[in-house]
């Protein structure tokens, strides 16, 4: 059954939603592209790996702590007792555990007479991407700058509504230049380096057919963003999982965004509280 909604689904952006969306998004993603790629271009997913301090606490089974007494110089014990100061004979043992994180990218590669290598690089923001001081944003960061400067097509797709801007194409000039919009796709194409290719879309509508560049002199590749969607939306567990309750949609809408999502979910007949 496909999401009550025409293109992207805002329920879908909740935290404890999207990251699942997100690699399979990537994954049906590869499958259409790999229909269409012309000899000898192949799509692979690739991964980036860090690890990050968590904050989950795992409760010891048994606290194991030695104190001793040091008597202060010139003081007199009431009653003949003693008094003394606690001291730590051994450090304090603080665990502090690691979580490794993963994120899921794509790479359209060639093959020819000078071996294997990537030609385009199409990424599917995460909520790490864009979360300033997020380890996850910094290498993101990273890897578009050096994907910038490179010979190297960059496709960057924006389904989160929420979060500090990260995609190539500077927020203020975007903003100026596309109006309002609630995600977007940003391309850079090498061979025109000081420009990006913008889809602005609307929480309205649907997400747009785009245009996957290679290797100049040979047409790009238009895949259906939409389709890959809804077919995401179809093989997960989205319509089961997901509450569609207003209250709780996550980040909040405008009054009248609202209310179109509350017609839209009527007229599918979904309840939203």
């Amino acid at each position: 059954m496909p999401s009550p909604f025409p293109g992207m689904d805002p329920f879908l952006e909740h935290p404890g939603v999207f990251p699942d969306l997100h690699d399979s998004f990537i994954l049906y993603l590869r499958e259409a592209l790999q229909a269409q790629l012309p000899e000898p271009y192949f799509a692979m997913i690739r991964d980036r790996l860090w690890v990050e301090l968590s904050e989950r606490f795992i409760e010891p089974d048994v606290h194991i702590r030695k104190e001793g007494v040091e008597k202060r110089p010139g003081s007199s014990p009431p009653n003949g007792g003693a008094v003394g100061v606690l001291t730590r004979t051994h450090p304090i043992v603080i665990p502090v555990y690691h979580d490794e994180r993963r994120e899921d990218f794509l790479e359209i590669w060639v093959r020819d007479a000078a071996g294997e290598r990537v030609v385009t690089v199409v990424e599917i923001l995460s909520p790490s991407n864009k979360t300033p001081g997020d380890q996850g944003r910094d290498l993101y960061v990273s890897k578009q700058r050096e994907v910038l400067r490179s010979p190297l097509n960059l496709v960057e797709v924006d389904l989160l509504r929420a979060g500090t801007h990260a995609t190539g194409v500077p927020e203020p000039r975007l903003r100026r230049e596309a109006g309002s919009f609630d995600y977007h796709v940003c391309m850079h194409l090498p061979n025109v380096w000081h420009s990006f290719l913008v889809y602005p879309i609307r929480l309205e509508e649907k997400l747009p057919r785009i245009e996957i560049p290679l290797l100049p002199g040979t047409p790009a590749v238009e895949v259906d963003l939409q389709a890959v969607f809804d077919r995401t939306y179809d093989a997960g567990p989205y319509r089961r999982k997901v509450k569609y309750t207003l209250a709780e949609l996550p980040p909040p809408l405008s009054e009248e965004k609202l209310g179109w999502c509350r017609d839209v979910l009527k007229k599918h007949g979904v309840p939203a509280a």
